[in-house]
């Protein structure tokens, strides 16, 4: 604010790491372990506001192809916040860097075999397609939870909407932030229709993809 210098440093040389990366060829490779496991595996982006109802079929959608002898994984917004991401706030530079770590961590958990089911909200459109791009034509699933904010924050099962409201949440996605809706998601469910019949779409989709 006052122009004046209040820190310097010296720069002693760049960061070398990626001309000393040479990721190792593995035989046992993806076909394999997806051979081993009986069913191909994919990663299945369900985005929405928050309340919007993502990881509630997300959970309905796993029961079922547990149920079916399908190996899944859930990466929850929330939950991956408490630990990879607890070093990360909610400004769209944390928001994107928070997607990308989930898109890689998901990467992983696909190519070792699993369906892998990432609720995240995920607002911007630009970090979603950035997200998809790590993954081929049929690997990568993008789901809108399409709820109406209102809607959600009538549900507010995390009290998000309520401190927002009070001022205490300036970068709620929906309130203090956008939220950028998919142009052309895979499959579009509504927040506020039946569960199951939701969970049951989102498992003819996995299995038809």
């Amino acid at each position: 604010m006052s122009a004046d210098t209040v820190a310097a440093g010296l720069s002693r040389h760049a960061m070398r790491r990626a001309f000393n990366l040479v990721p190792h060829d593995y035989e046992v490779d993806h076909q394999a372990r997806s051979a081993l496991m009986g069913h191909p595996s994919r990663v299945v982006w369900l985005t929405g506001l928050s309340g919007s109802g993502k990881s509630t079929i997300a959970d309905a959608a796993v029961r079922k192809l547990h149920a079916m002898g399908i190996h899944t994984y859930v990466l929850d917004g929330d939950n991956v916040r408490t630990g990879l991401n607890k070093d990360l706030g909610f400004t769209p530079e944390d928001r994107a860097e928070n997607v990308r770590r989930v898109a890689e961590v998901s990467k992983l958990m696909r190519d070792s075999g699993v369906v892998v089911f990432v609720a995240l909200v995920s607002p911007y459109r630009s970090d979603r397609e950035t997200a998809a791009a790590l993954f081929a034509e049929g690997e990568f699933v993008e789901v809108f939870v399409d709820t109406p904010v209102d809607i959600c924050s009538e549900r507010d099962p995390k009290g998000l909407y309520a401190k927002a409201a009070a001022g205490n949440l300036p970068n709620m996605t929906g309130v203090g932030q956008i939220y950028e809706p998919p142009v052309s998601p895979d499959l579009t469910l509504r927040g506020t229709g039946d569960l199951e019949a939701s969970a049951d779409l989102l498992v003819a989709s996995i299995l038809e993809a």
